[in-house]
């Protein structure tokens, strides 16, 4: 039956390999800048290569399982075998495995809503809207007036206040001062110590960024807002006036974003539609720039906004 179609009638059903290659190419040059600063960082935490591929096939074949299935039909090792690349024997064994749980530590769990709380409840606010300093104790347990009740409030006496403004103090977002009052310091929302703390919203905050750059580049509706700013042949000068720029006003938009998320949080508490969670991010980085390197050819008049051409 074949010998019956005309040419251009065959043609049409062969894919585009020129544009089937260029839409390759661009995935993989995207992919390169993603892994890049994540294989610089496994490299420093002596995550080795053989290793990254044994997480990677399970990652795979976990992805093919919960995000492509058939309707109606039951996900089949060979299928995910088809999607993947993973080997059939592999795809069995993986599927079998059970999953260990992603569980978030009770001292980030508790300390990162203690912060929330504390900067975005109007009552814990000073009139020009910074945290209060809170007394360490009150006579009322659970009283948001002091520190201990604020603890209770939120830990619902899974652990003792004590214990949490230890774990503050170490990682130094509070200090006490004289009068055994608790201060909230602004390292509390860029920690420098307490590095199980800082992977954990590494991870989080990086996986929610490119869900949202995925999803946009699916064509998905609506779009999330992904946005930024790129500017070159700038000096060190305008580099610093830049970044105090960005972190005064990226650090407003998180208060007012925090602030407006916990009374919201507050109400839907009450009601059946509170499955939804939502992160909200901003990020500045600088550094020396080599144009060749950066746009693959040298570009003297890159400068300008670039905004996300998928949001």
């Amino acid at each position: 039956m074949w010998d019956f179609f005309p040419l251009g009638i065959i043609l049409r059903f062969m894919p585009d390999n020129s544009s089937l290659q260029q839409g390759n190419i661009a995935v993989i040059s995207a992919l390169r800048k993603i892994l890049r600063p994540l294989v610089k960082f496994m490299v420093a935490n002596q995550v080795t290569y053989p290793f990254l591929i044994n997480m990677l096939k399970s990652v795979y074949v976990d992805v093919a399982e919960q995000d492509f299935p058939v309707p109606g039909k039951k996900q089949t090792d060979s299928r995910i075998n088809l999607l993947t690349g993973v080997h059939r024997k592999d795809v069995k064994r993986l599927r079998s495995e059970e999953d260990i749980p992603e569980t978030r530590p009770m001292n980030i769990s508790v300390g990162s809503q203690i912060v929330a709380r504390w900067v975005g409840d109007k009552q814990l606010q000073n009139p020009d809207g910074t945290p209060k300093i809170l007394p360490l104790q009150d006579q009322d347990e659970f009283s948001n007036d002091s520190f201990e009740g604020l603890v209770a409030n939120i830990a619902k006496g899974d652990i003792r206040p004590r214990v949490v403004l230890d774990e503050l103090m170490r990682l130094d977002m509070v200090e006490l001062d004289p009068d055994h009052r608790v201060i909230l310091k602004t390292s509390a929302f860029t920690p420098d110590k307490g590095q199980e703390e800082k992977l954990y919203f590494f991870g989080k905050n990086i996986q929610d960024h490119l869900n949202a750059g995925v999803h946009n580049l699916a064509g998905e509706k609506p779009p999330f807002f992904d946005r930024s700013v790129y500017y070159d042949e700038l000096s060190q000068a305008s580099i610093n006036e830049l970044t105090e720029m960005a972190n005064k006003l990226g650090m407003e938009a998180l208060m007012k974003i925090n602030e407006r998320a916990l009374a919201l949080q507050n109400a839907d508490r009450k009601g059946p539609d509170n499955h939804y969670r939502m992160n909200f991010g901003i990020f500045n980085y600088n550094q020396q720039y080599d144009p060749a390197v950066e746009n693959g050819n040298v570009d003297t008049n890159a400068t300008g906004s670039e905004e996300s051409p998928s949001a």
